[in-house]
């Protein structure tokens, strides 16, 4: 039976939401992706020194797991980033330490992080 649920921590850019959404559903298997938006998630949560906003991602997150049913969790960054404007190799140690972290909250749940490149297309982050 096919999972309904996945969850994307995902920028606020609108050019990164729908390659991402369809990315999750086509590689999970999934009817439906929450997405919790911020700009820069993936600094934010690597970097963790605004509590507030980790604390909204982290509650928005947890509606999703708890209500949805969440199949997964995935952390995305993209090019382009005015939230994060890093270099793609610092966004992907901030992708790559925001996974972990979701990791640590969630070890239930498989964490996966997605790179969006500079053509739209979206890439897993090992």
């Amino acid at each position: 039976m096919k999972n309904r649920f996945y969850t994307v921590v995902n920028c606020m850019d609108g050019r990164v939401q729908l390659p991402v959404i369809d990315y999750i559903k086509n590689r999970f298997d999934v009817e439906f992706v929450d997405s919790v938006t911020e700009a820069g998630p993936n600094r934010i949560l690597a970097d963790g020194v605004d509590s507030r906003a980790v604390d909204a991602i982290l509650a928005r997150v947890q509606i999703s797991v708890e209500k949805h049913h969440s199949a997964g969790i995935a952390v995305a960054g993209h090019h382009d980033c005015a939230g994060n404007p890093a270099p793609k190799q610092t966004q992907l140690r901030h992708i790559q330490a925001a996974a972990r972290f979701m990791q640590k909250r969630y070890p239930h749940l498989p964490v996966t992080g997605l790179w969006v490149d500079e053509k739209w297309r979206v890439n897993a982050v090992g």
